[in-house]
This record gives C-alpha cells, sequence and structure tokens, in this order.
C-alpha cells in the first residue's frame, strides 16, 4: 500500500497563498489520478482538485482560478498550490491516490488549513 505524506497547511491571513505538497512512497508515473479532497466538521468529504497520468485536471467550481493542482513524476509529488484564499476554504485537505479507475483510493493523513484574519 502506497505512503502519502502532505505538508504544507498551515495559518494564512484572506488573500493569501499557500502550496500543499503530497510525496508518495512509490512511484506515481502509471497512476491513474491524484489529487485533493478538504472536509470540514460535520460534513462530507469534497473534491477540489485531481490530475490524471495523462496530466488532465479537473477543479471543483468554488477553487477554479484560484488552485492549481500539478504533478512532478521525478519526485513522486503532486502540489496544489492555492492563491487568493478566502475563509471557506478552511478545513482539512487530504491527498488521495487512485491507482487504477476503478480502485479503492488510498489516503494521506490530512493537513490543515486554516484561513483567517
Amino acid at each position: 500500500q502506497v505512503q502519502l505524506v502532505e505538508s504544507g497547511g498551515g495559518l494564512v491571513q484572506p488573500g493569501g497563498s499557500l502550496r500543499l505538497s503530497c510525496a508518495a512512497s512509490r512511484s506515481i508515473f502509471r497512476v491513474y489520478s491524484m489529487g485533493w479532497y478538504r472536509q470540514v466538521p460535520g460534513k462530507q468529504r469534497d473534491l477540489v482538485a485531481s490530475i490524471t497520468s495523462g496530466g488532465s485536471t479537473n477543479y471543483a467550481d468554488s477553487v477554479k482560478g484560484r488552485f492549481t493542482i500539478s504533478r512532478d513524476g521525478a519526485k513522486d509529488t503532486v502540489y496544489l498550490q492555492m492563491n487568493s484564499l478566502k475563509p471557506e476554504d478552511t478545513a482539512v485537505y487530504y491527498c488521495y491516490q487512485l491507482l487504477r479507475a476503478y480502485s479503492d483510493p488510498d489516503w494521506g493523513q490530512g493537513t490543515q488549513v486554516t484561513v483567517s484574519s
């Protein structure tokens, strides 16, 4: 089973930026999809952004134009650049990996992002 280690979360003021990283313990070259979900207490975990092995990306409407997902195959790492952050972006962000299209996802441990003045 792959290990996914997230980093880069923290406290930032509204309008600020953060970059999340998700480092995988094995090659992501042939991984079907990786990305980020987020969750606030009492609510379901929602997709934020995803990227396929072919480089296709998908974003939640609420983050389009502000967040950018990317992957570095040489480092087996996926990134989420978050700009123009809003208080409603506050959540625990979880990295996931789908080895195949219909496989069960592997999850990271989560990293807290807090947007507050």
